[in-house]
């Protein structure tokens, strides 16, 4: 093209394609420690291959989740830690997945900012690789989006993409029936839920994330609640071989009181003993300064509990020796009742 009066180019504009370009071979090497059966192309190409066969399928259903981490990313953000958001990311999808009676197989990242810094870029999405890594699935792909006058200096968004499958007939849930046993996992704090209601408390609290954690002295408020989520997709998988394994629910949003009911079937409900297990400080920590009761704890945090697994209870035995040999805090907090919703016994503390 001729006869342009000046040479403007988009770098000026705010978007720089050899950063871009810098952060894919950063990242390359994270991505590639993901690898596993099934992967055929990743990084670098307009789309990623993944051989089903390959994989060990023979009829497979393909089940699909996508979701972010939420004002989470203001704290990772404000602290400048942001080497453990990339998990949190990954197990909002994975373990939403594993719900369904799928095995990941693998993952896609959207990053957005308004100015890429390729170290902070990476760390990112290394993060995002140690999630998939621990969850048995690929880093196939990706997006960096780099959008001036979209964001503030420093700030950045993330949402992700994770693919799975199952054989044909495998889907969850299933056999839900009165009388199956339900089983906590142990989370691992706040998780990615909850955050908005978490940094209102915190200003109310008047302390800064540089503070001292009120129930940690050894660490910062702002390093503790960035603690990532559990990611239980290995656990859960190992419970389903094991059999009797009826359903899975992920305690997000919405808590225990919003998130198992949606794996009952019509009919019935859920019996909860909340003397089974001990609440985590840092839910104590928030009840305390927000004055929470506890209808408002159980359906806006975990509480605690980060996933629940109905069980029949000819099977308790090995799916609890299943789920421990992987490592898990198992509580047997209640059963399924005839009903409907979640009813409590006791209280949380």
């Amino acid at each position: 093209m001729t006869g342009t009066k000046n040479g403007i180019t988009y770098a000026e504009a705010g978007v720089d394609i050899d950063a871009g370009n810098a952060l894919v071979e950063r990242i390359k090497p994270a991505a590639r420690r993901t690898n596993r059966p099934g992967v055929m192309a990743g990084l670098g190409g307009f789309g990623a291959l993944f051989d089903l066969k390959a994989a060990g399928y023979r009829d497979p259903i393909l089940v699909a989740a996508t979701d972010g981490v939420g004002t989470k990313l203001r704290i990772a953000i404000d602290t400048g830690k942001v080497d453990t958001i990339g998990i949190d990311l990954v197990a909002m999808c994975v373990n939403d997945l594993v719900c369904q009676g799928a095995e990941p197989l693998f993952f896609l990242d959207y990053f957005a900012t308004g100015k890429l810094e390729v170290e902070a870029a990476a760390t990112i999405v290394e993060g995002i690789a140690a999630g998939c890594a621990a969850s048995g699935c690929a880093l196939i792909g990706g997006e960096t989006a780099e959008m001036p006058g979209m964001y503030e200096a420093g700030d950045f968004d993330l949402a992700g993409f994770a693919v799975g499958a199952m054989e044909r007939g495998a889907a969850l849930p299933a056999g839900v029936a009165e009388g199956d046993v339900l089983l906590g996992l142990a989370s691992d704090g706040v998780h990615s839920n909850g955050y908005s209601l978490v940094r209102k408390l915190v200003d109310v609290s008047g302390l800064g994330w540089d503070d001292a954690c009120p129930w940690d002295e050894a660490t910062s408020l702002g390093a503790a609640l960035l603690a990532p989520t559990r990611l239980y997709v290995k656990p859960a998988l190992a419970a389903i071989a094991a059999g009797g394994v009826h359903a899975l629910a992920h305690i997000t949003g919405g808590g225990l009181t919003e998130n198992l009911p949606r794996v009952l079937p019509e009919g019935q409900g859920a019996l909860v003993d909340l003397g089974e297990w001990a609440l985590p400080p840092v839910f104590g920590w928030l009840a305390g300064i927000g004055g929470l009761d506890q209808a408002e704890m159980l359906k806006t945090f975990n509480a605690g509990i980060g996933m629940v697994l109905v069980v029949d209870p000819k099977s308790l035995k090995d799916v609890r020796q299943a789920l421990e040999s992987t490592g898990e805090t198992v509580f047997q907090i209640g059963r399924v009742q005839a009903g409907e919703g979640v009813r409590t016994l006791g209280s949380l503390g």
